[in-house]
This record gives C-alpha cells, sequence and structure tokens, in this order.
C-alpha cells in the first residue's frame, strides 16, 4: 500500500471515529428543537468575541514560536509563523496531531530552518501547555471541588468506571506490551544504517526542545504563554453569555467546564469532534441538572465547537493560500534590494 492511500485509510479511519464518538453523544437529541434554539435563542453577538480572542491567542502563539526559534539563531517572519500555525490548526480537522508536523514544514520551506530543530520547539510548546493545563485543572479543581465532589456523588457510576478502568489487567496488559515494542524496536533500529539519520534528525530536535533556555526575553516568553491560555479561556467563557441557561454560571464554573473540555481535544480523533461534545456536557453537568438541561448542554456543545472549527477552516484556507502568495513577494524584495545594493 502507497504512502498516500496509508494517509487515506488513516483519515477515513479517524473520520469513523469520530461520526460514532459524535453519534453516542447526541443520538437522543432533538434535532429539530436545536434548529429552533438557534434560530431564536441564541445571542450571536457573543459569538464574534470568542472568534476574536481565539485569534488573539492564535497571534501570541504565533509570537511564542518566532522567540523560539530567534533563540537558536534563526529568524523568522511573524506572517510565516502566524499562517503556519494557522494552517495546523486546519491540517488538525483532517487527522489529529497532523498541524505539529504541518507547520513545522512550512516554516522550514519558507525560512530554511531544519525541520527537526522547528519540532524540537513545537514539543517545547506542548510540554509547557501541558503544564500551564495542568495548573488550570489544579485552579478549577481546588476553586470547584464542592461542586464536583457533588457531582460524583451523585453520578457515582462515573468513579466506578474509571477505577474499574485503571484497575484492569488489559491495561497492564497493554502498558507492557507497548514498553516491550518499543525496546525491541530501538534494538533493532540501532543496527540498522537509517541509525545515523535518527541521530542526526534527533540532535536538531534536542536542539529545538532545549531553545526555551535561551530564549532572551524570558518576560515576554512567559506574558504569551499565560496569555495563549488566558484568551483559549476567555474564548470559551463568553460563549456563555450566547445562552440564557448559561449566563448566570460565573467565571470559575467556566473554567472547570473548559479544563474538562480540553481534555476532550487530547482524543486521537478529527477536531476533537465527540469527545469535545461529551467532555463539555459532562461539564455543565456539575452545574445544571442534567435531566433539565441535557439538549441544551448538547446544542452548547455543537455551536461552540462549529464555531471554533468554522474560524480554523477560514482563517486556516486563507493563510494557506497567501504563503505562496507571501513569500514570493517577500523572496522578490531580498532579490530588489539585493541587486540595488550590488549596483551601488
Amino acid at each position: 500500500m502507497s504512502k498516500v492511500a496509508k494517509r487515506i485509510v488513516r483519515i477515513f479511519l479517524f473520520f469513523i471515529v469520530s461520526v460514532v464518538l459524535f453519534w453516542l453523544v447526541f443520538r437522543d437529541q432533538d434535532w429539530q428543537e436545536m434548529g429552533n434554539v438557534l434560530k431564536k435563542e441564541v445571542h450571536y453577538g457573543w459569538i464574534w468575541a470568542a472568534v476574536v480572542l481565539g485569534l488573539a491567542s492564535h497571534v501570541a502563539r504565533s509570537l511564542r514560536w518566532v522567540l523560539l526559534a530567534g533563540s537558536m539563531g534563526y529568524r523568522i517572519s511573524f506572517w510565516n509563523s502566524f499562517m503556519g500555525v494557522m494552517t495546523g490548526y486546519l491540517s488538525n480537522i483532517a487527522l489529529p496531531r497532523m498541524g505539529e508536523f504541518t507547520r513545522c514544514a512550512i516554516v522550514s520551506k519558507y525560512e530554511k530552518v531544519p525541520f527537526a530543530n522547528l519540532l524540537g520547539t513545537v514539543v517545547t510548546e506542548r510540554i509547557i501547555d501541558l503544564l500551564l493545563m495542568l495548573l488550570m485543572t489544579l485552579l478549577a479543581l481546588v476553586t470547584q471541588f464542592k461542586q464536583i465532589v457533588l457531582f460524583l456523588g451523585r453520578n457515582g457510576e462515573i468513579g466506578e468506571k474509571v477505577s474499574g478502568f485503571l484497575h484492569s489487567g488489559w491495561v497492564w496488559v497493554v502498558s507492557g506490551a507497548l514498553l516491550l515494542s518499543g525496546y525491541a524496536g530501538w534494538k533493532l533500529l540501532r543496527k540498522s544504517a537509517f541509525y545515523e539519520r535518527i541521530r542526526g534528525f534527533a540532535s536538531g530536535l534536542k536542539a529545538g526542545l532545549l531553545s526555551v533556555r535561551d530564549v532572551r526575553q524570558k518576560g515576554r516568553f512567559i506574558f504569551y504563554s499565560l496569555f495563549i491560555w488566558g484568551m483559549f479561556y476567555l474564548s470559551f467563557y463568553v460563549c456563555f453569555f450566547c445562552f440564557e441557561f448559561t449566563s448566570h454560571l460565573g467565571p470559575l464554573a467556566g473554567l472547570a467546564v473548559f479544563v474538562i473540555s480540553s481534555y476532550g481535544m487530547i482524543a486521537p480523533v478529527q477536531g476533537g469532534i465527540g469527545a469535545w461534545h461529551f467532555m463539555v456536557i459532562a461539564g455543565l453537568a456539575i452545574y445544571l441538572p442534567a435531566a433539565d438541561y441535557r439538549e441544551m448542554s448538547g446544542i452548547f456543545a455543537i455551536l461552540t465547537h462549529a464555531v471554533m472549527t468554522l474560524s480554523y477552516i477560514v482563517v486556516g484556507g486563507i493563510c494557506f493560500l497567501a504563503l505562496p502568495l507571501y513569500n514570493a513577494r517577500r523572496h522578490r524584495k531580498r532579490r530588489e534590494a539585493g541587486n540595488a545594493e550590488c549596483c551601488s
């Protein structure tokens, strides 16, 4: 099977998983009622605020990436960084986690930066993002502990399922098998001719990973990192004001639901489809009577996810088309400047 065929099969399989998850979450949804709610009961002005706040987060991510690349001695333009980031988000809709590789490939092509180094900076970003996400999780647990305990008390089967999963023998068998397979694969790889190429790639990856140590403007780097997640949170929270049934929930309740929903994006499905919706509905159930607001929670999840996904498609699509035009013009200006300097 060719690489293209394998990629198509992979995308198709992930898509099937997404569809199944979505169906499981919304199989009892009244779609006619949803249409009526979306037409008459949504304050769409807040949607635009969510889009602007989301874009502000992506701008900060692009600026932070410029700092990381600069710490390795590579100057990349803000626009290539931003368009790479947005094209990456667009790629994630087609294939989970594809965006990280896509944006590195784009910037590597147009800025002549080694791909491995850029991938290392993205891994560093992900580690920092994970730490901030865990910090927000801790904040949500501390401030909303009472509500979460009450919710788990009302829904004891959730704790039982999680406990059963963690104590399942299959978890340990699969984990052990993965570790043994990884060790055996590493042993075989070290004996192959491909090993030297892997070592070179790993060297560049390591340089990217350690790039955070050499960031000159550390204060700005920290500010960008906090700003990214602050805007992520606000872009989600302002959507509460789109609906009457969530408009009374405070910022700490919004933080708890945001944190819970963020874990839905970790699932290996396109754009978190199904998994993200499930987590949002579960988060809202902590604060709203599930029997009364189950359908409305589903509508909230569908609308907010649709807005987020549509913004990635529109902005990411524009960036994908603009990238070669921007860089062709940039290259032409450099060539003209070089010719003028030679003539003088």
